[in-house]
């Protein structure tokens, strides 16, 4: 059994109740149940429908999120969460290079980086030895003044941790910025990359390992042995190419607002909702929501 999930913008819900009837009699659904109104409808799939990713272009052209998931396991237990342009809206090395005045070249970078053109290790070396010499308080000051949550983030974290949920941020950015976070939003964990600072001022260069693809799909393998879970009991969060290797392992990977050659590559792609897609899609309901 299967499940088919429809949602928009929580800011702009405009879900037609005519379009999720629609299509639950062209696939011959089950009732249509509603997780939010105008915005979320969920109802039950005996097959996988042939002509899925047809009818989720269609979707996609009216402003709407179509994904549809296996029925058995939907909850689940971990939430394993990229961080830059994920659960905040902004990409922390880009916001340090502005402050380092090396914005538009550090940009570049990560874009390609991002969107697999580059190798993820060498072009985080690149862009770290530009910031050489950044006073390392301005950390503080693009936390204060530059980043921004993303939408949804507080429920999703809330409401996943109420339900007995794991939460863990695993990112390519820096420690500096996944410890403020994940403290804002209550994630039981958090690893990232560290910036190395001498005599109060970054130093260009960034501490070894280096914390990538592979050691996002480590931290997945890790923490499911700790708590006990399978892979398939975690739901993965990301945007961006090095976050592919968990997106593929966990046993649900959202692409989120992602590059579109990282969302080619995932069976679930939310472009128009925010962090509480990953509520809705797990089969939780707007009523339902903590945090």
């Amino acid at each position: 059994m299967f499940t088919a999930i429809l949602l928009t913008s929580p800011t702009n819900p405009t879900l037609d109740s005519a379009l999720v009837e629609s299509l639950r009699n062209a696939w011959g659904g089950g009732d249509v149940i509603w997780l939010a109104p105008d915005e979320a409808a969920e109802f039950a799939l005996g097959q996988m429908p042939e002509n899925r990713w047809d009818v989720w272009e269609n979707c996609q052209s009216m402003g709407v999120d179509l994904v549809i998931v296996p029925t058995e396991g939907r909850r689940k237990k971990m939430l394993l969460a990229d961080m830059d342009s994920t659960m905040i809206q902004q990409e922390c090395i880009d916001e340090l290079a502005e402050e380092a005045g090396v914005g538009a070249r550090v940009k570049e970078i990560t874009a390609r980086a991002m969107n697999g053109e580059l190798d993820f290790d060498g072009a985080l070396r690149e862009r770290v030895a530009l910031l050489k010499g950044l006073e390392a308080t301005v950390i503080d000051k693009v936390l204060a003044e530059r980043i921004t949550l993303m939408p949804g983030g507080g429920a999703l974290l809330g409401t996943m941790k109420t339900n007995g949920g794991y939460a863990a941020l695993v990112s390519g950015g820096f420690t500096a910025f996944t410890a403020k976070v994940a403290d804002m939003l209550g994630f039981d964990e958090n690893r990232a990359n560290t910036l190395l600072v001498d005599q109060a001022a970054l130093t260009g260069e960034v501490g070894l390992p280096i914390l990538g693809r592979e050691a996002k799909v480590t931290a997945l393998e890790e923490i499911t042995t700790k708590l006990g879970i399978t892979e398939d009991q975690v739901i993965a969060v990301g945007d961006g190419a090095n976050d592919l290797g968990m997106l593929g392992r966990a046993g649900m990977g959202v692409a989120l607002h992602a590059k579109p050659s990282v969302a080619a590559e995932c069976d679930i792609r939310i472009n128009f909702g925010d962090l509480t897609a990953l509520l809705f899609v797990q089969g939780y309901a707007r009523t339902e929501f903590a945090g």
